[in-house]
């Protein structure tokens, strides 16, 4: 059983889907099967194009995810009202524009204080927890305890790349603000490029690391192995 919970990320399957049309491949059932493989959780992005996982999807996932769903997303009226009345066990707080072509960097939690505090409440009325999607900064770890956020989530966008050069500098603040997230009380995830060649590194210096969502590399990853022995895959880089 790995210490950290893997929640596979759907989004790159939907967009397949969405290229043809129709329902091959069967998102529901990519979710079981990758249940059955040994994920966590579930994770899906709904974006105001729907280009990839769509809203209407979230109510059928839902219904079947047996570990956790995990909803992504920028909470404008229309992600607040389907994620409310859907009430997956957590929401991740992301700032994509409608525009992004994916998710680059994470909230300033100082300069969106008021807006986050009214967010963050909403979704904890519905039960749901809320996770906000933060860079490695002291500030805005702080910044996401104030607007009573239950958990943080590390963009590794910038660790993914500096790793290639020097591995120990590119975990170096993760794993200072990770520690400064215990001492508040906050949980840990991450997502955003990890992979197969830097994620136990991670795992392994990012102290109190709960959850890692990963979407792209996996599936990436599944064209090559094959779905079932790639969760196993990277369930043993989270051991």
């Amino acid at each position: 059983m790995s210490t950290v919970r893997l929640s596979v990320n759907i989004n790159k399957i939907a967009l397949i889907r969405n290229s043809r049309g129709s329902n091959l491949p069967d998102l529901t059932q990519i979710a079981r099967d990758c249940e059955a493989f040994g994920a966590q959780g579930i994770t899906v992005h709904p974006r105001p194009d729907e280009r990839h996982v769509r809203f209407d999807d979230l109510p059928l996932l839902k219904n079947i995810v047996s570990t956790e769903f995990n909803i992504e997303g920028n909470p404008d009226a229309r992600f607040m009202r389907e994620v409310t009345q859907v009430q997956p066990h957590q929401a991740t707080l992301v700032p994509d524009g409608p525009q992004a072509l994916t998710s680059d960097q994470g909230w300033d939690t100082l300069k969106y204080h008021d807006f986050l505090v009214d967010v963050v409440g909403e979704l904890q009325a519905a039960g749901i927890r809320v996770s906000i999607f933060v860079d490695a900064d002291e500030r805005l770890v702080e910044g996401a305890k104030a607007v009573g956020a239950d958990r943080i989530e590390f963009y590794t966008g910038h660790y993914a790349k500096d790793f290639l050069k020097n591995p120990a500098e590119a975990v170096k603040k993760h794993a200072q603000c990770a520690q400064l997230a215990v001492n508040l009380g906050l949980g840990i995830n991450a997502g955003h490029d990890l992979n197969l060649q830097n994620l136990n590194f991670y795992k392994n210096e990012v102290l109190g690391l709960q959850e890692v969502s990963i979407g792209h590399a996996l599936v990436c990853d599944a064209l090559y192995f094959g779905l079932q022995n790639t969760i196993q895959m990277y369930l043993r880089q989270l051991v």
